[in-house]
């Protein structure tokens, strides 16, 4: 069944809705995370850490399933996206990539082991994140226009 443009216009509205909620709620985890600092003993770090991973991968899934898969799959057809797309999904790859090793790092972590270097890695995250949501927002721009 074939959907009419309007349906496939609504459809990218609401994904585009819904990964801009996650990404919300993924800043204030991000800077709830980053206000625990400096990362003390017995602190509740390892659950706060699972619930930052789980909304993480949730976000990154959204973005990679909902809209970028219809940009590599042939399902949109405007050049103005295809463009804006080509130019920067591969830097939107590489942000993805530091998501995906941060959260494996992380959900095999507890304890000391997990406040070793967690500062730095949030940091490093947080830069990837910055520079993808930019990106992000070029193509949901382009998307929306």
């Amino acid at each position: 069944m074939n959907q009419t443009l309007q349906e496939r216009r609504h459809n990218t509205g609401q994904l585009i809705q819904e990964l801009l909620e996650e990404r919300q709620q993924l800043w204030s985890q991000y800077c709830a995370l980053s206000g625990m600092q400096p990362f003390a003993s017995g602190e509740p770090l390892d659950i706060k850490i699972q619930e930052f991973c789980g909304l993480l991968v949730d976000y990154i899934s959204l973005g990679h399933f909902g809209i970028y898969q219809r940009l590599t799959d042939g399902s949109e057809r405007r050049g103005r996206i295809l463009r804006v797309a080509e130019k920067i999904y591969p830097r939107i790859i590489q942000a993805t990539g530091t998501a995906v090793d941060f959260n494996d790092k992380y959900e095999k972590l507890s304890g000391d082991a997990l406040r070793e270097h967690l500062a730095e890695d949030l940091s490093k995250l947080g830069e990837e994140l910055v520079l993808r949501n930019d990106l992000e927002d070029q193509l949901l721009a382009a998307m929306t226009s």
